[in-house]
């Protein structure tokens, strides 16, 4: 086969560096921003933060001043065309093909203070951590201790055992020969007696009997509802309050002092040692009502203004090809593009949301029930941008209404056809069922079927199966488990 060569024309998408840093901008949160910010910041002696006050506007002239703000920055003069910085690159590149930047620098020394307080929280605690705390702080022999810690490293997030007192017994026969059963339970129930109160149970009933043997002797109605715990819970479970006074042989008023007393008992001990971090939310944007019309603008505290530094702007000297003023060259038009791409995000997120808040203003001034069905093509459309970009923008925004704070996506939603031909959204038929559950009567609660018949009662054709869906969706339990004889 003969070699030859051959020219062919063609089309093909390519992505800029501009292009890829304003894509990556645009779906970090606001934490996310922040953080990229000042690696910016650390990294490029081009941007610096503006030393301005706060602004003490609000409503509209904030959002049109902070708009302005950003895309300010200082202007280089007497720049000949050797040293002209281009305006765009090539496709398909990164920055690292184009410019030497440097690496940000973070201060490893231990006395630098730092500002950020999130930075100085200590570390989580777990139930687990909370429990080896108390057995370091308890007398226990080098045996037990280690009995002790195997029983520990059982116990789930909820509080229960999982594994068997058997299991545990038979792993630690590798560690400690002629170990008893009996020996192990003895450990246990004394690291039953830590707190929380009835952690380490081997199942429900264990555990709520635990928790009412610790309270003191004197509690009105303790001995029934040890009784109630540990022989009849599942007459509990079921609810069947005349089996319960037959069994233990109470009348009506002294059972429901009985089933009272066992309600105030944690299921799940293990939910009060709080083991997740706290996930911090700044709102993107903040919607108010002014003058009958709801007004959009950016929170002007989730990113700081930044501008170029005009002292090292300055230096940058004319037909000088030194590597330090073709480094200063390359942090210039770093700076100009981060600039412009934050711009261009802040442009972006108000667009998007003020095309949601003009779709829901019923939500804003009725709540749930009156929201409205929304997808991302109806915005992209409006917006006239690509429903990705839009996809992009929803993802960890969250925004400030006057009803609390909500995610971008919360505002979208299915649809489901009325009888008048309109349209209601799922977000609001879901308020509509919670709140037909919340009005229905506790001894004879209300069937999906029946709620399925209210709601076309209402206009909205739901089917039985779209609200056992939608009720699932809510964790609400079905009518059987719902009901209330007591």
């Amino acid at each position: 086969m003969k070699q030859t060569l051959q020219l062919r024309l063609g089309q093909h998408l390519t992505m800029t560096p501009q292009l890829q840093q304003a894509i990556k901008l645009l779906q970090m949160s606001t934490l996310d921003l922040q953080q990229e910010i000042q690696q910016a910041l650390d990294s490029n002696m081009m941007l610096e933060m503006t030393e301005e006050e706060n602004l003490q506007m609000e409503g509209p002239e904030m959002a049109e001043t902070v708009i302005a703000k950003e895309a300010e920055y200082t202007e280089i003069p007497n720049l000949d065309k050797q040293s002209e910085i281009p305006e765009e690159l090539p496709g398909d590149v990164s920055w690292e093909d184009v410019y030497d930047t440097i690496q940000s620098y973070t201060a490893s020394s231990k006395d630098e203070e730092q500002d950020d307080f999130i930075f100085q929280r200590g570390p989580i605690e777990t139930l687990q951590d909370h429990l080896q705390w108390q057995l370091e702080m308890s007398p226990f022999s080098e045996q037990d201790y280690a009995i002790a810690t195997a029983i520990i490293d059982s116990v789930s997030e909820d509080g229960y055992l999982a594994s068997s007192i058997e299991d545990i017994h038979q792993g630690l026969l590798e560690q400690i020969d002629d170990l008893d059963l009996d020996e192990v339970m003895a450990v246990l129930h004394r690291v039953q007696n830590f707190d929380p109160p009835g952690v380490a149970a081997r199942d429900i009933a264990d555990c709520l009997g635990l928790q009412l043997k610790q309270l003191p002797d004197d509690t009105p109605w303790k001995a029934e509802a040890l009784e109630l715990v540990g022989h009849h819970l599942e007459l509990l479970a079921k609810r069947d309050l005349n089996k319960l006074k037959r069994a233990l042989e109470l009348e009506d008023e002294a059972i429901n002092q009985v089933i009272a007393l066992v309600r105030t008992l944690e299921p799940k001990p293990g939910q009060r040692i709080e083991a997740q971090e706290s996930q911090y939310i700044i709102p993107d944007v903040i919607v108010s009502k002014s003058a009958n019309r709801w007004m959009v603008f950016l929170n002007p505290e989730i990113a700081p203004k930044l501008r170029i530094n005009p002292f090292y702007s300055n230096m940058i000297k004319r037909a000088d090809n030194s590597s330090d003023n073709v480094t200063m060259k390359n942090h210039l038009q770093e700076a100009r593009w981060f600039i412009k791409s934050l711009q261009s995000r802040n442009e972006t997120l108000l667009k998007v949301a003020r095309s949601i808040v003009e779709h829901q203003k019923e939500f804003l001034e009725y709540g749930e029930k009156a929201m409205k069905p929304l997808v991302l093509r109806d915005v992209a459309e409006e917006v006239e941008m690509h429903e990705s970009t839009i996809s992009r923008v929803t993802t960890q925004k969250y925004m400030h209404t006057p009803n609390g704070i909500f995610e971008f996506k919360y505002f979208f939603s299915s649809h489901v056809s009325t009888d008048t031909g309109g349209e209601c959204s799922a977000t609001a038929i879901k308020a509509l069922l919670k709140e037909i559950i919340d009005q229905e009567d506790p001894a004879k609660p209300l069937s999906d079927h029946a709620i399925s018949a209210q709601l076309k009662g209402k206009g909205i054709n739901v089917a039985r199966r779209t609200v056992a869906k939608y009720r699932e969706a809510m964790s609400i339990p079905s009518s059987n488990e719902r009901k209330r004889t007591f």
